[in-house]
């Protein structure tokens, strides 16, 4: 009797799209709690170091959000979840790109709308680490 087992899971990410997607959260992370640190003690340098920190966010995201754009175009690697993660990633790198906007502005006048962007942004990048790391099923076993 032969068994035949297929693949129970999707193959995993790219080891440089998973770096990249990883590498987002600290930076975004950093950036509302930058945010937060200029908000409770008004020393204009949080406020510099936010900004720097979601450029570096939008740069890794970007990155990020093109490997799963490719990953959508690819039907090997299309996955259950791959829709949801691409979707809640543009969300984020497009807040996070009005963050980049709200902070070009000067430092007081970001506030709270920065601050309250880069925390939602922060929360996003979150999830859709998880939605990216976590493999869907694709099959089982017969």
């Amino acid at each position: 009797m032969a068994v035949i087992i297929e693949r129970r899971y999707s193959e995993a990410i790219h080891p440089l799209h998973a770096l990249l997607l990883a590498g987002t959260i600290p930076l975004f992370l950093g950036a509302a709690l930058s945010d937060a640190a200029y908000a409770a003690t008004f020393e204009i340098q949080w406020s510099n170091f936010a900004s720097w920190l979601i450029v570096g966010g939008l740069m890794f995201g970007g990155v990020a959000l093109i490997f799963a754009i490719i990953d959508l175009c690819r039907a090997h690697r299309r996955a259950r979840g791959v829709l949801l993660y691409t979707a809640i990633l543009l969300v984020a790198w497009l807040l996070g790109f009005f963050n980049a906007l709200m902070h070009a502005q000067d430092a007081w006048a970001s506030m709270p709308t920065g601050l309250i962007l880069s925390v939602i942004v922060a929360v996003l990048v979150c999830v859709a680490a998880w939605l990216g790391f976590c493999t869907p099923q694709t099959g089982g076993t017969k």
